[in-house]
């Protein structure tokens, strides 16, 4: 067992490269043989430790170019600047997998892939989302821009609901699953016209998910 306990309660938005639903999230290969996608979490209530974390906002950029677990990836993490120093560390160190158990969250799992991780940015992060419209929007200023929205029915227009439920996943228990675009810069430029995106509410601890 870690010897720091954390928890993160929240909102968190993933848009990625693959067609709606995403095969990732059934232990498929991505849609298109690589993984590009942005990645937002609007922490409710927090801590790592003592250090509270409260109302901050946490991103990445990640890109591989394979499937996930192939490796070779790359990340750029993003902390909101409000962040204290202490509060910073404390972000850093949960996003970078540190302070968990071994595959116990996405954060964790995803830490073992990456072949650069790129200096964090510190930075404003507009983030808006709502998970059970299926919908958000990002603004972090000359970085990311990024939006989900809900999927729509091609014949009448309507809008299409469907979940995923992952009872032993490490990101989440329950989604939302809508559509969404991205365009990012810096040193993992991405361009997604339209993709997958999830919605969700992440109550996470250094042991996973809270189910």
């Amino acid at each position: 067992m870690p010897d720091t306990k954390w928890t993160i309660k929240g909102r968190e938005f993933i848009q990625c490269n693959c067609a709606y639903g995403c095969p990732c999230q059934f232990n498929a290969r991505p849609t298109q043989g690589n993984c590009h996608a942005v990645g937002f979490v609007d922490i409710d209530e927090g801590h790592h430790g003592a250090t509270r974390l409260d109302g901050l906002k946490i991103g990445m950029i990640v890109s591989w170019p394979g499937a996930i677990h192939e490796g070779g990836g790359e990340v750029v993490p993003i902390v909101d600047e409000r962040a204290s120093p202490e509060q910073r560390e404390a972000l850093l160190r949960i996003m970078s997998g540190l302070d968990t158990e071994p595959g116990a969250t996405f954060f964790q799992v995803f830490s073992t892939t990456f072949a650069k991780v790129h200096d964090p940015v510190f930075t404003t992060i507009d983030f808006e989302i709502d998970p059970e419209a299926r919908t958000a929007r990002v603004h972090v200023p000359g970085w990311v821009e990024s939006r989900g929205d809900p999927i729509l029915n091609p014949v009448t227009g309507e809008e299409h609901r469907a979940r995923i439920n992952l009872p032993r996943g490490f990101e989440y228990d329950v989604c939302e699953v809508g559509r969404g675009s991205s365009s990012t810069k810096g040193p993992v430029p991405l361009a997604i016209a339209d993709g997958h995106a999830h919605f969700s509410r992440l109550h996470m601890t250094e042991s996973g998910v809270v189910h």
